[in-house]
């Protein structure tokens, strides 16, 4: 077991990381890259959508997976700039611990070696040729409606909403459609009702759609834009 202090994990099967608060895996026992590319990434149309300072937030930084996953499709993807990645998590994993669950995913080696020792201080603010990071820490029902920017597409990637119903409930959802830009999207593994239907509620357009691996389906949305 490793220990962050408020939040203990335990490593199963290798290098997958559980969280023994919520008792939920960071990502998917089948392939959790796999899985964050179909959902996070082709769920908000990308990499089609990018542009230069594209902006995208996230509840639930985990193990950064979507991080890495995103900067190398916008790298393969040639796009001039910086990709914008905000982030909001109450739980940062140490850097050691991200490193060792990216064993994983050899295809991101490469980008775990050149990212994680920027971490080793507790990821705050990264920049980049290519990337602007924020993380900010803490309880996203304090943070977010404090949080001065918006952002083009959003990753929905808090633990599952019977083990972690604080980041999927109506008003900080209602938030996370505040901060959309118009005609802005968001996508995430889970197809619950209650999510959707909150979704639904903060102004965006809301789908249910083939899901990645056991789920069988999972939402995307977009903002309606003249909201």
């Amino acid at each position: 077991m490793d220990a962050n202090q408020s939040h203990p994990i335990e490593w199963r099967a290798g290098n997958l990381p559980v969280s023994l608060r919520f008792d939920d895996p960071y990502f998917s026992l089948d392939d959790g890259l796999a899985e964050t590319r179909h959902v996070f990434l082709e769920g908000n149309g990308l990499p089609e959508r990018f542009a230069p300072g594209f902006h995208i937030a996230e509840l639930g930084f985990g193990t950064g997976l979507n991080l890495l996953a995103t900067l190398h499709l916008w790298r393969a993807a040639g796009i001039g700039g910086r990709l914008r990645f905000s982030t909001f998590e109450a739980f940062p994993l140490p850097a050691e611990a991200m490193q060792r669950a990216h064993l994983a995913f050899p295809e991101l080696a490469d980008l775990s070696r050149e990212l994680t020792p920027l971490w080793e201080n507790g990821p705050g603010r990264i920049t980049l040729p290519d990337l602007e990071f924020h993380l900010i820490p803490g309880d996203a029902r304090d943070s977010l409606p404090k949080w001065p920017d918006q952002a083009d597409a959003w990753f929905l990637d808090g633990f599952s909403p019977a083990r972690n119903p604080e980041l999927w409930s109506p008003d900080l959802l209602a938030e996370v459609a505040r901060h959309t830009a118009p005609d802005g999207t968001a996508a995430t593994y889970t197809a619950a009702g209650a999510v959707r239907r909150a979704l639904s509620d903060a102004g965006f357009t809301v789908e249910r759609v083939a899901g990645y691996g056991r789920k069988r389906h999972m939402t995307r949305c977009r903002k309606d834009p003249a909201l």
